[in-house]
């Protein structure tokens, strides 16, 4: 009894030693990030701690300059492209890679995730030159096609996870009632992997948005992208803009993945109450 009781203590110092750990990990790879928030408040011209006092001007200079609400819009435009694509071809894609059984399967997945394996500076340089030969360098549809490749693997792999829990019996018992392909699916696969079709959706967005080293090498001077702009403002010109609009870029970006977290848990209740 003592033995398990001194085993139990031990076990406890080591799981609060591990998480205080962690913890102080996160807290070094997420703080730097977090440091432009008290900056884009500042009412000083330059970026220095301690600030000398608390404005809200750079947030006005970036919601009313051309430059920076160019570049929020075109964020946005690529960004809800991509997620329509994505979630369409990548949904596809999942589904079918789910119920076939072929030999080459594990090739047609490896395709698919070769961007996330793949440097994407590769990835940037190989598009470039590719898009160059048929003619979509510097266009919308090239920059849309671009961010699809990179944002399609985020799609694959949510909903093949989705569907893991999925019983395709329901399919088959709704084609017995009659049910075509396309209604049975719109009506009964659909509404069942909807949290992994949404959380794949919002990461296409958010690769879509927070991408920078494909666009510098796809976009043409005026296709500027909000992540692209902060870079040509932090090596041309550092304006306190550049934290404004680096905290509207974190905002987006946490907003999104909390909302995954939400449907993820969500999903899992789900499958948790079926079972």
């Amino acid at each position: 009894m003592a033995a398990r009781s001194i085993r139990t203590r031990g076990e406890r110092v080591g799981r609060l030693a591990v998480l205080a750990f962690t913890g102080l990990v996160l807290v070094f790879l997420v703080a730097p990030v977090f440091v432009v928030v008290p900056l884009s408040f500042t009412d000083s011209e330059i970026l220095v701690f301690p600030l000398p006092g608390w404005s809200l001007r750079w947030y006005e200079d970036f919601f009313t300059n051309p430059l920076w609400t160019g570049a929020l819009y075109n964020s946005f435009a690529i960004g809800l492209s991509v997620t329509v694509l994505a979630t369409v071809l990548g949904t596809t894609a999942a589904l079918g890679l789910h119920a076939s059984r072929f030999r080459l399967k594990p090739v047609a997945l490896g395709l698919l995730m070769a961007p996330l394996a793949v440097p994407v500076v590769i990835v940037a340089v190989a598009m470039f030159y590719f898009f160059a030969r048929i003619g979509l360098l510097g266009t919308f549809p090239g920059m849309v096609l671009a961010h699809t490749v990179l944002a399609l693997p985020f799609v694959v792999v949510t909903v093949l996870a989705t569907l893991q829990g999925f019983d395709p019996t329901v399919v088959r018992a709704a084609a017995s009632l009659g049910a075509s392909p396309l209604f049975g699916f719109r009506t009964v696969t659909l509404p069942i992997i909807a949290p992994g079709v949404v959380s794949g959706a919002l990461f296409a967005f958010v690769t879509s948005f927070d991408e920078l080293v494909v666009t510098i090498f796809i976009a043409s001077p005026r296709q500027r992208t909000l992540p692209r702009q902060i870079f040509s403002g932090v090596s041309e010109n550092l304006s306190p803009t550049v934290t404004a609009a680096a905290v509207v870029l974190i905002v987006v970006c946490m907003s999104l993945m909390i909302a995954v977290e939400l449907l993820r848990r969500r999903s899992a209740r789900l499958q948790g109450k079926a079972q």
